[in-house]
């Protein structure tokens, strides 16, 4: 996999880590379930188990991506492309549920994208 690649990897992998902190860590301070359109306490409440539970998966996309840098060699970097390829579905699928979540859903899926694209193609 080409360096360049790998730094779209390395990317996507952080951000999933940040998403991570912010649904499982920090899931009920208002400045962050504000940013997934929860509106007040009562529904973060509500929502934080969710909220928890795919913060972990996040983490767990995040690990997939970075671990197989990390681990290197084909098999790592096909772990590290099946992970950026979930990242990308998951991205995907959050536009096609709510247009209101455009920035978050290119955020998610854009450096995965361009990993699988440039993994491709360099």
């Amino acid at each position: 996999m080409s360096v360049v690649a790998q730094v779209f990897v390395v990317l996507a992998g952080v951000f999933h880590l940040a998403v991570f902190a912010m649904e499982s860590l920090l899931f009920r301070k208002p400045s962050t379930y504000r940013r997934f359109l929860v509106k007040d306490d009562a529904e973060a409440a509500v929502a934080a188990p969710w909220a928890f539970n795919q913060g972990f998966y996040n983490l767990f996309l995040a690990l997939g991506a970075l671990g197989g840098l990390i681990a290197g060699g084909d098999k790592g970097h096909a772990i590290a492309l099946f992970s950026c390829a979930c990242m990308a579905g998951a991205g995907i699928v959050l536009i096609a549920s709510d247009r209101r979540m455009v920035r978050a859903a290119a955020a998610q899926a854009v450096p995965p994208i361009a990993a699988l694209l440039l993994a491709a193609v360099l």
